[in-house]
């Protein structure tokens, strides 16, 4: 069994979070701003279907991405050298949030991103703390990405694409963006090939919580990045 929040309950320790299925953790509690940061900050996410209580997790191991590991196919190098694209922050996020929920995927039907966790990030975006990064080709959001940074830890959350790379060539800049900016770790959640194929590594949640602890109180205030805080070309981070 897992336990129930209310409102003001605290999380449990992470090291009580189910096996099978790998992470659940707890359940109920709310997507407040407070709520949704306490939670990152313990290497938590909330994850759950239409008509499902709101479910928290903490899988282990845990994917990470290291902004300056990230693998670079000999087809998006061609991409990113052609920039045939413009890649925008934080000018698009309600849209690219509503295409990560609306865009089919292989193997799922429906989405996690309800309108309750929509409404919830959209908070976090108002407050500088979740960050969208889109692909534009001809006027058009064609992909993009969103998730939470807190410190110098991001927290990637879905990615959707519409046109072939488009979402790679928003997370190649959002790498670019992070190493740039001294951030240590993009967390991925759960381990899957894909992420895999991208540099992504599954590590022991121990160790993913001891790179948070140490990254997550570092850096400046939160703010909404602006537009053009990245390169328009690509750059592999040194």
């Amino acid at each position: 069994m897992i336990p129930w929040l209310e409102a003001g309950d605290p999380f449990p320790p992470v090291s009580r979070a189910l096996a099978d299925p790998n992470g659940l953790l707890a359940a109920g509690a709310d997507l407040s701003p407070s709520r949704l940061l306490a939670a990152y900050r313990r290497g938590i996410f909330p994850w759950f279907a239409p008509g499902e209580p709101i479910l928290w997790w903490s899988p282990d191991p845990r994917m990470v991405l290291l902004p300056e590991r990230l693998k670079i196919s000999r087809s998006l190098a061609k991409t990113l050298r052609n920039a045939d694209y413009e890649v925008k922050l934080d000018t698009a996020f309600a849209r690219v949030i509503a295409a990560c929920a609306a865009t089919p995927r292989p193997g799922q039907s429906g989405t996690w991103i309800v309108p309750a966790m929509q409404a919830a990030y959209l908070r976090l975006h108002r407050m500088g703390i979740a960050h969208s990064v889109e692909t534009w080709q001809d006027g058009k959001l064609v992909g993009g990405l969103y998730g939470i940074a807190i410190g110098r830890a991001f927290f990637g959350e879905s990615m959707f694409s519409h046109r072939s790379d488009a979402s790679k060539i928003a997370l190649a800049h959002l790498c670019a963006h992070l190493a740039r900016r001294e951030f240590g770790i993009i967390d991925c959640q759960m381990e899957t090939a894909h992420l895999a194929s991208l540099g992504a590594r599954p590590i022991p949640r121990d160790d993913f919580l001891a790179r948070v602890a140490a990254l997550v109180d570092i850096g400046d205030p939160p703010v909404r990045w602006p537009a053009d805080g990245i390169d328009g070309a690509y750059r592999k981070p040194r």
